[in-house]
């Protein structure tokens, strides 16, 4: 029997248990059937208590106290002793009917993602090639302030891409939090962003704002930041990155605002798609459907 889950990654303050508490409210308000499972080791704060909580397996905090790691190498150990005792997850997710959507919070750090093979070794257990049959759909978050800083946007569609060829699996990308831009950018101008591509280098501001400070810093120390991040060198490494991007043509974002409930319904639909969650389902009698509140073509 197939399940059904979505995988919420993304940097630190990218949004992601803020999107999994409004994903959950959605699907209640729905009455549709989820699964909240957290898998971020320092989280304390929920506005839904999960369902399952990898704290009751192992803790950031006593992994620090007891073995004398930082939080990254803490974090870490945690993934490492998660992968050790993988019942934990099968146990508790393997009852699960396809009815229900597990969604999945993980940790901030992105290097779990992009170059350590921790979590494409848990995705493998979850998927069907592992043992749950999971169809896993993964949710990349980034902040969509990284819009305003050409470099730091890349940069975080670097990660995201990376995170997509290292788990293999279907794929949603996501810029959050799109009410903090509301009156600093234009729509126009924000579509720009959707699909990254070179040209957004063409007309960079901080091109500018760089000039300007490398005037008036003549003679200031050239190893300091803000010389090097107004120099020629960080200027090519960006389009480099840009050009990396561009020439792999996998990456392009959706628009999140989780204080609307139409956004967050439309981000559910493309992950209902990306994991062909409804063409599982049993077809429901009209008397069903009064029954659930669920209006005709109205499933998201």
């Amino acid at each position: 029997m197939s399940k059904f889950g979505v995988l919420v990654m993304g940097p630190a303050g990218a949004g992601k248990s803020t999107f999994c508490s409004a994903l959950v409210q959605h699907l209640r308000n729905n009455k549709r059937s989820c699964f909240y499972v957290n898998l971020d080791p320092a989280a304390e704060d929920f506005a839904y208590e999960p369902d399952l909580d990898i704290k009751d397996l192992i803790s950031l905090e006593d992994v620090m106290e007891e073995m004398g790691l930082g939080p990254n190498g803490g974090l870490i150990y945690c993934f490492e002793f998660l992968l050790e005792n993988l019942d934990f997850l099968t146990e508790a997710i393997d009852p699960l009917t396809e009815e229900y959507l597990i969604i999945i919070d993980m940790p901030g750090q992105i290097e779990l993602y992009t170059h350590i093979p921790i979590v494409p070794t848990l995705v493998k257990h979850l998927t069907r090639f592992g043992a749950l049959n999971v169809n896993l759909c993964a949710a990349y978050l980034l902040e969509s302030t990284f819009v305003i800083d050409r470099a730091k946007y890349f940069a975080g569609t670097l990660s995201a891409m990376s995170a997509m060829i290292m788990l293999e699996v279907p794929h949603v990308n996501i810029l959050s939090k799109m009410d903090l831009l509301k009156g600093t950018m234009s729509k126009r101008e924000l579509k720009r962003f959707i699909n990254p591509d070179t040209s957004l280098l063409d007309d960079d501001p901080s091109d500018t704002n760089a000039a300007i400070i490398s005037a008036q810093e003549q003679g200031t120390d050239p190893s300091s930041a803000r010389a090097l991040m107004a120099g020629g060198s960080f200027k090519r490494l960006n389009r480099a990155v840009a050009q990396l991007i561009d020439d792999f043509s996998m990456v392009s974002f959706l628009q999140l605002d989780v204080q609307d409930e139409d956004s967050v319904g439309a981000i559910l639909s493309y992950i209902d798609d990306a994991i062909q969650f409804h063409e599982a389902q049993e077809p429901r009698e009209p008397n069903d459907e009064i029954e659930t509140g669920y209006e005709d073509g109205d499933m998201s």
